[in-house]
């Protein structure tokens, strides 16, 4: 397994990929299965030129099997901190260590952006990604997002990490 940047030869089109087969599986019953089954092949192109954004790929057996995008905040009330965008691993790559290789991978980027605290938001009803952020030092908050998604109502919640021991400096 490799982790690096993206770079101008890598397929754009294998890493939308990721994005859609991980969105179809880990938000089946959560989005509406006809907005799952609408996302076209390519659609998440496009944000993959976005310049704030940073993303990593990770690649196994020379294929792209997962992806994160991060950047600095986009949020007013986290100024200053590191925002992970998303996160996504083809699912047969899933529950295979790789998720947990990647983000740590984007912890260590981000601080060396200069990012010591970190957040996400996931959706409420997606307890694995909530589990699999909480086992790796992620704590939730009260802050969330009112969102739609294929007509459905949903609600992200925020969830930060510190990439210092704040009880170290006291």
């Amino acid at each position: 397994m490799k982790i690096r940047y993206i770079t101008p030869a890598d397929d754009r089109g294998s890493i939308s990929k990721v994005y859609e087969e991980s969105w179809k599986y880990a938000y089946k019953g959560m989005i509406p299965q006809d907005y799952l089954d609408s996302i076209q092949e390519g659609r998440w192109i496009t944000n993959l030129e976005n310049s704030d954004w940073s993303t990593l790929v990770c690649i196994e057996d020379e294929k792209i099997v997962g992806t994160s995008s991060f950047s600095r905040s986009r949020f007013q009330q986290f100024p200053g901190w590191g925002e992970i965008i998303s996160i996504y691993l083809l699912t047969d790559y899933m529950g295979k260590g790789l998720g947990k290789a990647l983000l740590d991978s984007v912890i260590v980027e981000m601080r060396k952006m200069g990012h010591e605290n970190l957040f996400l938001w996931v959706l409420e009803e997606n307890l694995k990604a909530r589990h699999f952020y909480e086992k790796a030092g992620f704590l939730m908050t009260d802050d969330y997002l009112d969102d739609n998604i294929g007509g459905k109502e949903l609600r992200e919640i925020c969830y930060i990490y510190r990439t210092v021991d704040q009880n170290a400096e006291k």
